[in-house]
């Protein structure tokens, strides 16, 4: 990242490695300089969806999700724009001293107000119901307060409604993926970043994943038409989502090929 120019990123979606597995590959995972470079790089207006978890060690949870979030406010200068959740269907149990951990947390941060916001949304279940808007003013008795309501005004439900700010999704190699990733071990679902990608960039934009890992979201940047920037530091990864990547690019272009 220190070779990009300033402000040329319109949306990161990544989730870093954290606590005991910071030694990544033989890779130090230096979070302080990666979050202040990502400021650096982002565009005014730009996002960055950080998908991070807490380890538990010594029988308690790190908090490492939140103090990096408080770091990428309080000394990079982003706004926590959201903290949304990254809930697993059908997660792995681990123990039986604590509930089913089921979650990773997304923090979304922007830099300044996020120039692009294209919501997910669902069915309302009242869609279609009549309700009024407005009530007159309340009128007072001595057995009470009641209120009367105004039929001058009213409204009918929604269809659809913006999706609440819990995004879930089935993990394992059938849900997370179709392609062959088994080397690597933390694939995180396409559909998570399919649905980031969507809400928070347009097509053209450039989307970064400074530790891609298998090459997911890159992937999902070429088939929404999304320029992307991915950095690997781990050679077998790194060529694996090179592998990954460009036979979706190449299925792209020979279909635009053909359709010219």
């Amino acid at each position: 990242m220190p070779t990009f120019p300033n402000e040329c990123i319109d949306l990161t979606v990544t989730s870093p490695p954290y606590d005991n597995l910071r030694t990544y590959k033989g890779f130090v995972f230096d979070f302080e300089t990666i979050a202040k470079e990502l400021y650096r790089v982002t565009k005014q207006g730009g996002v960055v969806v950080w998908v991070v978890n807490d380890a538990t060690i010594n029988g308690s949870e790190t908090l490492t999700s939140f103090k990096q979030a408080i770091f990428f406010k309080e000394q990079c200068g982003f706004n926590l724009h959201d903290t949304m959740i990254y809930q697993k269907d059908n997660p792995i149990y681990s123990e039986n001293s604590r509930y089913i951990q089921s979650f990773e947390y997304t923090f979304i941060l922007s830099k300044g107000k996020p120039k692009t916001f294209n919501p997910l949304k669902e069915r309302t279940i009242t869609n279609g119901r009549i309700y009024s808007s407005n009530f007159s003013k309340t009128n007072r008795k001595e057995n009470g307060a009641t209120s009367k309501c105004d039929n001058s005004k009213k409204k009918i439900t929604n269809e659809f409604k913006i999706k609440k700010n819990i995004f879930s999704y089935s993990i394992g190699m059938g849900n997370t993926t179709k392609d062959n990733v088994f080397q690597h071990s933390a694939v995180f679902p396409e559909k998570l970043a399919k649905d980031h990608i969507y809400s928070w960039s347009n097509e053209g934009d450039t989307v970064l994943d400074p530790m891609c890992g298998s090459g997911t979201t890159p992937k999902m940047a070429v088939l929404m038409n999304r320029n992307y920037l991915a950095i690997e530091s781990a050679k077998e990864y790194y060529d694996l989502s090179v592998k990954r990547v460009g036979a979706y690019e190449q299925q792209i272009n020979a279909e635009f090929q053909k359709a010219i």
